[in-house]
């Protein structure tokens, strides 16, 4: 796991991280796995932006799954079989795949930098043709169905990513808008795990 800013060239300090957190975050995204395991089938490589593919690699031993990540991360891990561990920097490249997974990474950045980074995710996928996929996990914000409490809840994580991290939470508009200006043609949105959201994004 890491903190921003990811993928840098600036030196960037890896804090400690809490166990609890760590767990409670990977039991979110076998919920994930579990309610939207349609999204992860028919594919046969995936780059992770940040680390959670060995709950996909041992939920799909038989994909390439490689996690990406900054140098002092991954630098020193070896990998396993299709399980595999790439240095680099997800604003120059990110490594081709049949699917690219960026959870809680978007809100991390400004729409500048979004959209960077998935033009670059565009571009991974692109020798799968259409049937390539970027797997978006992270909140959108829909004033029109999601009720009040919800509403609220993803705005006090929209402070949270400003004050911290100078990132954001996007409104559905607003994922529309950076999803079409990065060169993609279409894309969906699924609820998952009460207030966060899957969106599986196409070129």
């Amino acid at each position: 796991m890491y903190s921003p800013p990811f993928l840098c060239d600036k030196e960037v300090k890896i804090p400690n991280q809490n166990p609890r957190l760590f767990a409670a975050d990977s039991y979110m995204f076998k919920i994930a796995l579990k309610e939207c395991r349609h999204v992860f089938e028919n594919l046969g490589s995936i780059v992770d932006v940040g680390g959670v593919s060995k709950l996909i690699h041992q939920e799909f031993p038989q994909w390439k799954c490689t996690v990406f990540d900054q140098p002092e991360v991954v630098g020193n891990l070896k990998g396993d079989g299709n399980l595999n561990f790439v240095a680099g920097d997800m604003f120059k490249s990110i490594p081709s795949a049949d699917a690219v997974l960026l959870k809680w990474i978007l809100h991390d950045w400004n729409d500048e930098q979004a959209l960077k980074i998935l033009k670059n995710s565009k571009e991974a996928i692109s020798e799968r043709g259409k049937e390539g996929k970027v797997i978006i996990i992270d909140i959108s914000i829909d004033e029109t169905s999601d009720d009040k409490e919800l509403i609220e809840l993803k705005l006090d994580y929209d402070l949270v990513m400003l004050a911290m991290f100078n990132g954001k939470e996007r409104e559905k508009k607003e994922w529309d808008k950076l999803i079409h200006e990065a060169g993609y043609s279409r894309y969906t949105i699924t609820p998952i795990c009460g207030f966060k959201s899957l969106i599986e994004v196409y070129p």
